[in-house]
Order: C-alpha cells, then structure tokens, then sequence
C-alpha cells in the first residue's frame, strides 16, 4: 500500500521535521491513515463544534516508526509533553496531581476498524496519592474514586503487563460473593478499596514490581503497549480475517477523561443512527447508567435500551438525538456513537460510519437516495458482493415448529447450526475437523477472536446490539445472538441451562440471528428471498419485502453501469438455464471432460486405451452423439448469447483406472490362477501412460494432437449441434477453446483441422464459429502477442495460472503449508481465492497488452475461479478484460462487484 505522507511533515529551519503528535484540532475525518479512524473522526467532532473531551492523536506514522525499531522515535516524547502541557491548561488540572488530579484515557484507533482487537487503558494518571483527590473532585464519592482506581490497575495490568485478567476476574468475584451480590455495584467504597490491595498484590506477583505511582510513566508504558497491540496475535489474525494491511499501524488517542461512574446522573452508552442489524430509522442504541465505557462494550452488564435515556435525563437525550442527526447529515450514512455522560453533562467519545448487517447495507443505500443524500453511484459504492453472497444463504425454515430454547437479541442475521461448543479453542479443533459449531459464552472478548471466525455462529447470554460479540460479529458476516440473559451458561462445565433443560458441549444447537430465537436440534433451512428474487421467482414490483426492492434497485443501477460483461461456467442445460435466470450473459467456460464422467468414462477409456485406428474410431463415433445432444441443451438454453467450449482437458489419471489398484487385481489373479489376460493389458498399457504428474502431462491441446480425431470429433459436435439449433429457429454462438497451449504452433495445428470441418459442416455459413485458447500457462501469457495472430479470443484460465506461476499443485497444496504461509502474513490470502496482482496478474497484463497490440478486436475474459472473487473482478476491469466467467451462484455477485469498478473507476477519473 502506497501512502502520501507529505502532510505529516514541517520544516524547521529548512529542515524537513516529521510531525507525530496533532491537536483535535488539526486533524479532520480525510486524515484516517494518519490519524486513525478514532483519532480522525474526534477532530472531525471537535471541529464542527461537538462536545469532545480534550486531547491529542499521536500518528500511525510513530507508531511504524516504534515497531520497525523497538523505541520511541527522536522527538516523540518532546510532542507528547508539549500536547500534554497543553491538556492540563485547558482542563485547568495536571496529570496525576494528588489534589486535583487530571485523568486520561489512553486508546487505539487504527485507519479501519477494528473492535476489540487492540488496547485501551482508562484512568491513566491514577495512584494512591491522588485517589483521594479525585473522590474530592467527585464531592466526596470515595466509591467513584475507588472504582476509576480498581479499573485501571485491572487494564493497565493486563494491557501493558500481560497479568492474566482471570486472575483480576476472579478477585472481583470474590468480592461480590462476599458482599452476597452479583452486581458490581453493590460494592461500596471499603470493598473497592480492598479489591485494589488485592489488585496490587495480583499485578506485583506477576511482575515482580509495584504498580508504577508516576503518571508520566503510566501514560509512556500504556502508548508502548497500544503500538505494541498493532502485532498481537488477535489483531493479526483480524487483519487477516478482514484483509486489512498489515504495514499501516494504529494511531494512539490521548484524551481527558470524562466518568459515566460518578452516580445515577452519569453513564454511558452506544447509540446508531439506523438500525445496523435491519437498516429501520429509529432510536438504537444501548445504556448502562453509573457505568464506564468497557461495561457497554463487554457486556459485563446488561444495558437498557437508548429510550430509556429518555425517562433518566431528558435533557441529555434530546442532546443525543440532535448530535446524531447532525452526524448523519454531516457524514451522509450511519453512524455509530460513543458517549459518557458525567453529571448530566453530554461528552462525544468516538463516531465512525457503522458497521453493518448485509440486509441493512442495502436498505440504508437505498432510504439515502431516497432522502436526497446520496445518488445512485455512491449506493453501489457502499454494497459490496460479499454482503451480496451473505443475502443469498438460506434461511431457518420453521414450518415444523421447532422448540424454542430460548430467545435473545437478534445482532447479526443469518440461520446458523452447530454443536455448541463454550470456549475459543475447541470451536477451532472441531471446525478443523468439519464439524459445524456455535461458540457460546457468557460474553466474547478479543481473545475467542479464532473461536468466532471458526464458528458457524455466535450466541452469548449478555450484551446486546453494541457488544463486542454483536460488532465482530456484523463485521465478519456471522449469524449473531446477543443478551439470550435466559441461558446460565456454565463455561467451565461446558453448557447451558434454561428453564431446567440442559444443553452440553457437542448437543446441535440453532441460532436466528434475525429474530434472535435460539432452537435445540437441527432446524432445516430454506431458500433466501433474494435468491428467489434472482431466479425470477420472485418479483420486486409485486412484494412488500423491502430487501428485495434495494436489492433490485442497486442490482440494475450495477448492471447498468458496468463494462464487464458477466457470464458463467456451466456444463450442463440445467445449469446454464440457471445461470441465465441470475443474470449471466453467456458461457465462458463448458468444460467438456466432465461430460464424459459416470456413464461415459469407459468410453473415454476406450478411446485413450486404443491400440488400433478401428478401434479409436470406432469410440470415437459412440461419443460423437452423446456430445453433440449435450451442446444442442446447452445452445438451447444460452440462445442469442456466447458460449465457450473448452475440448477436453483431462489429466489422464481422472480417466484411467489406477495403476495401483490395477496392479493388485493382476496380482491377485495370478495367485489364484485365474485368467487375468484383459487386466494385464489394461495393466501395460496405464504403464505405458502413467504420469508422475499428471497436471503438467499428457493433457489439454497435447491430448488433442497425440490422439487423433479427438479434437476433430468435439469440433464436429459442437458445429453439428449449432447447426441443428439454428435450423431449430435459434440464434447459436459457439466459441471454441483448445486449452494448455503454451507455443502457437499447437494452435494452429489445432485451427487449421477445426476449420475444415466448419468448413465442411457449415456448407451455407449460417453459423459463425469462434476459435480461440485458453491462457493458462506462463509463456503463453509471455507469448501473447504470436498466439493472438492465431486465435479470435483469449480466456485467462487462472487457476492453472496461478498454480504453474507459484509452482503449487491445488491439490496439494492448500491443506498442507497455506494456513502457515497466512499465519506468517506471506499470504494475505489464498492466491486461488483472490488474484496475485503482482504475479499472476502481471502476466495477464502482459497478455492483454501484446495479445491487442497483435489483434485489435481481440476478446479477453477469464474463466477461472477468480471471476466470482469481489476483488479479483475489480482487477479484470482495471486490465481491460471484457467479460469475466464464475459459477452460477457467483454471477450476481460479479454483476454487483463490475458495476462497481466501472463506477469506481469513473469517480477516480473525474478526480
């Protein structure tokens, strides 16, 4: 990633001086790589007069720096005191004073969100000088200034010194225990003061040293630990979920705090302008009075909901709701808000645009074109296909009357069963196994991070819309229930309790992450509305169903815009009737081969295995009809639009029986005494061609010219078939692709042989026939320009390309080194999945280029299964392709993720 840092950068005596530290109000929400995401949006707060606490950012660029050499940058500590100089002015306090003590909160924020994965320490500045003058701040509420100075040994502990935070947990249990509670805030300020005595001996144990008295080495140890949290196993592993680089580094916020822990009067709380979960105006949100912001966030409490913030203190509500009106108009989409109110007085902690579900991803676009906000463009810019994808995932279908366990907060939709497992790990070993699972706790934190993503879905019994687990949750795409506050989840007994019934680790369990009902056993599921709404059984002007409408709204404005054309890769009429019914606009890839499984591979045997020309003929002419009533279906079903035939491409072992297996057979009727004169042919001759490869073998066009006719025979059936349908009264558009080429003298041969049966076929040249070839190995792409005076069109096979580019076999592979090459951040993710722009993608570059430089009228597509990948599609319009090919499944999507570059590309152009 390419990032101008110039901004950054002043001068001081002609000499260029990096700026690491900005002012809230230096900074604006355009500044979200240098300053974060957090810190961008509090200045942008700040400078439209909203009320933010004081602070100041320090940079990701300082944060790179610190990483890459192990130390604060030369300079750093001097911006930090003269920022912090100028917080203790305007809060009229100085950091740590015993008297009048000024407190800060110390917090991540990298340039796209991140929820939960990295640190945050509250209350910085705190120590047993200066308790008591902070309870003298609060008109004498020790219990406020015991609790602040409980909670910032516990983060500071476990943030910065890596104490166990069980071990702060369960001293905090045993104090609620022993008062008789299981509410925090039935402690009083004699408990409290306990717990931090018992704190302190924690974090001393573990560290071998007193919990540091000095708020200036406090708030040097919590910004270390916050660039440090950049690298933590749980934040790696969400760049990686989330394809976020891993070279930009996190900003550090340094802002004065403000408590919602001081009385009834004083809370905090989350609030979206919109409904995340369903895209519906309204008032959503959570509130947790006489409480700081982690409570929300943990979910350690059960909140109310924002109108009850209403009933509490009307003033402050109506302040909210004014604030997050201004908000959306400000930031023209949703918003997700973070407040404090202390003492009746209204504090802005931190907006963003939210996170949302998929379903409200595309309602939202819409109801924001419809009030004038956005346009259409900006819509498609703000869906993207793999929300797409989540929309066409069944659903629960509940016809049966399924028991009902429980019901919770609905967080994030979706239909998700599985064995319920209780803790992180398990959820991964089992996932590993094929097991489907739902991770269930008390609460999640950043810890079960692997538990989550291995998780078919996600259920806890506290929290709600705002939790960690709800945020992640929505984030990922995971079905998601939140605050099921029934449940008596026993994490270290491995089940739940509801209304007497038992549910233990292993027993399948169903979650609705839409209603938020939680159902024992397996529930079946049924077809989504937007996949109705996609095969044309289900029309948008003729439903209520507000997801259907956006999604035809934004679908037609994609398809309207874009230059990519979309087709499919099908084999058979069935499948390309359904594909045409989503919207593809031909066939890029039939792939012949899997014609010939089940019935017809001893026919294909015949043919490979023949020792005479009678004998290859003969086989040849018993497939010779069954091919050419496959393409009539398919011509038939694709009439007036292309289709790509691809002549056989098998690696032989597919169609030989195995040598192995072969092998014993003989063996074991000799031992017998039997006759084994028909295997003992088979046998010599799968000898005769057994490939050590078979990938890189006798495959593709070298098939075609070491055995012949074979070639000529599918030329024929497909020229028959276009014929027969044209004569039917049907438009046919044959293409043909003779696959593996790598020199263009095999195309040529190949062509010339091809041309004479059109020839001789088409006698009234009422058809036209394509003839091209596949790009799929490397010197083919660097020889593009010589195979284009040969071919009419070329189709990137990339999954072959990937494999001989990286020298990977497929197969192979993926189970056996990917997941460590991606642990290790070599891969970002699976080249298969989404294209090797450097690599892969810089042949296909070389290919359009000199195959158009060769033939101006050349036809590019791709075929392979980076078509239907969101970013890979993005690339292919970048390149100049004119049509990409995926499965049937994934044609909406490459619809939606065309229309997007091209809208993309326009907004880039006119910049």
């Amino acid at each position: 990633m390419v990032t101008d840092w110039s901004f950054s950068v002043e001068r001081v005596g002609g000499t260029p001086v990096t700026k690491f530290v900005y002012a809230f109000s230096e900074g604006n929400k355009d500044l979200r790589e240098l300053l974060g995401g957090k810190g961008a949006n509090l200045a942008e707060m700040n400078n439209i007069g909203l009320p933010v606490p004081p602070g100041f950012t320090i940079t990701t660029e300082a944060c790179r720096a610190y990483l890459d050499s192990g130390s604060q940058p030369a300079g750093l500590a001097e911006e930090i005191a003269t920022h912090l100089d100028a917080l203790e002015s305007a809060m009229g306090r100085k950091l740590g004073e015993p008297g009048d003590p000024l407190l800060v909160s110390v917090r991540s924020g990298a340039a796209f969100s991140m929820p939960g994965m990295m640190e945050t320490v509250l209350n910085v500045g705190l120590n047993d000088a200066s308790v008591d003058g902070l309870s003298r701040q609060a008109g004498g509420n020790d219990r406020f200034a015991w609790d602040s100075y409980r909670r910032l040994i516990q983060m500071f502990g476990k943030t910065v010194c890596e104490v166990p935070g069980d071990e702060f947990e369960h001293a905090l249990d045993a104090a609620k225990q022993a008062k008789g509670t299981d509410n925090d805030l039935d402690l009083d300020a004699d408990d409290l003061r306990g717990l931090v005595d018992g704190y302190k001996k924690i974090f001393a144990k573990h560290t071998g040293r007193e919990f540091p008295q000095d708020p200036k080495e406090q708030l040097d140890l919590a910004i270390r630990a916050v660039f440090e949290s950049w690298n933590a196993d749980r934040a790696v592993l969400y760049r990686r979920q989330e394809r976020i680089p891993a070279d930009l580094g996190t900003a550090v916020n340094v802002v004065a705090m403000v408590f919602g822990n001081l009385g009834s009067d004083s809370g905090t709380g989350v609030a979206f302008t919109r409904d995340p979960a369903s895209g519906a105006q309204g008032v959503y949100g959570d509130y947790l009075a006489n409480a700081q912001g982690e409570d929300v966030v943990a979910g350690i409490r059960n909140t109310v909901p924002l109108q009850e913030l209403e009933r509490l203190d009307k003033a402050s509500y109506d302040d909210l709701m004014r604030i997050m009106a201004t908000l959306e108009e400000h930031y023209k989409d949703l918003c997700d808000i973070e407040f404090t109110i202390e003492r009746g007085k209204l504090w802005m902690l931190q907006t963003r645009v939210g996170k949302r579900t998929a379903a409200a991803a595309f309602i939202i676009a819409g109801q924001l074109v419809d009030e004038g906000v956005i346009d259409l463009d900006e819509a498609l810019h703000r869906v993207n296909g793999a929300q797409l994808a989540q929309l066409m995932f069944p659903r629960f279908d509940l016809s049966a009357e399924p028991d009902q366990l429980a019901k919770g907060i609905g967080a994030s939709p979706g239909a998700a069963v599985g064995k319920a497992v209780f803790d992180a790990q398990t959820a991964k070993e089992l996932a590993a196994d094929g097991d489907d699972v739902i991770l269930v706790r008390r609460e999640t934190n950043p810890d079960d991070l692997p538990g989550m993503i291995a998780a078919q879905g996600i259920l806890t019994s506290r929290g709600g819309k705002t939790s960690h687990a709800a945020v992640v949750a929505r984030g990922m795409g995971k079905t998601c229930v939140c605050g099921a506050d029934s449940l008596d989840v026993d994490v270290r007994g491995r089940r739940f309790t509801v209304d007497g019934q038992t549910v233990e680790q292993g027993d399948v369990i169903s979650v609705d992450g839409t209603t938020g009902k939680i159902y024992l056993g397996e529930v079946p599921v049924q077809p989504s509305e937007v996949v109705r709404y996609f095969e044309g059984t289900l029309d948008p002007d003729q439903t209520d169903d507000a997801l259907v409408k956006a999604v035809h709204r934004i679908m037609s404005h994609a398809d309207a815009k874009r230059r990519l054309a979309v087709r499919a890769n099908s084999d058979t009429g069935t499948d390309s009737a359904r594909a045409r019914r989503f919207g593809a606009q031909g066939i890029g890839l039939c792939r012949t081969e899997h014609m010939f499984l089940g019935d017809r591979r001893e026919l294909v045997e015949r043919l490979i295995l023949a020792q005479t020309a009678q004998e290859r003929e003969a086989a040849l002419a018993d497939l010779l009809p069954l091919q050419r009533a496959d393409f009539v279906d398919i011509f038939r079903e694709m009439d007036g639009l292309p289709v790509t035939i691809r002549l056989i491409d098998p690696p032989l072992h597919e169609f030989l029986p195995s040598l192995e297996e072969l092998a014993v057979h003989v063996a074991v009727a000799h031992e017998r005494g039997e006759d084994a004169g028909r295997d003992e042919k088979l046998l010599a001759a799968v000898r005769r061609m057994h490939e050590e490869n078979p990938m890189l073998g006798l495959r593709g066009v070298r098939l075609g010219l070491v055995i012949p006719g074979l070639f000529a025979m599918q030329v024929r059936a497909i020229v028959e078939a276009a014929v027969q349908r044209a004569r039917d009264g049907g438009t046919p558009r044959p293409e043909i692709m003779v696959p593996l080429v790598g020199a263009v003298q095999e195309l040529e041969t190949v062509r010339a042989e091809a041309e004479r049966i059109i020839a001789d076929v088409v006698a009234d040249g009422g058809v036209e026939v394509l003839i091209g070839t596949m790009i799929e190995v490397p010197r083919a792409a660097l020889t593009s320009g010589q195979i284009a005076e040969a071919a009419q069109f070329f189709s990137f096979g990339t999954n072959d390309l990937t494999q001989m580019a990286w020298g990977f076999s497929r197969d192979d592979v993926e189970g056996a080194f990917f997941w460590r090459y991606l642990e290790l951040g070599i891969f970002g993710i699976s080249p298969f999945e989404s294209i090797d722009r450097d690599g892969v993608g810089r042949l296909i570059r070389i290919a359009v280029d000199e195959g158009r430089a060769a033939r101006p009228d050349l036809k590019l597509g791709v075929c392979g299964e980076h078509g239907g990948d969101p970013d890979s599609v993005h690339f292919f319009h970048e390149v100049g392709l004119d049509y990409v090919s995926c499965s049937p499944f994934r044609v909406p999507i490459a619809r939606l993720e065309a229309g997007r570059a091209a809208v993309e590309t326009q907004g880039s152009d006119s910049r």
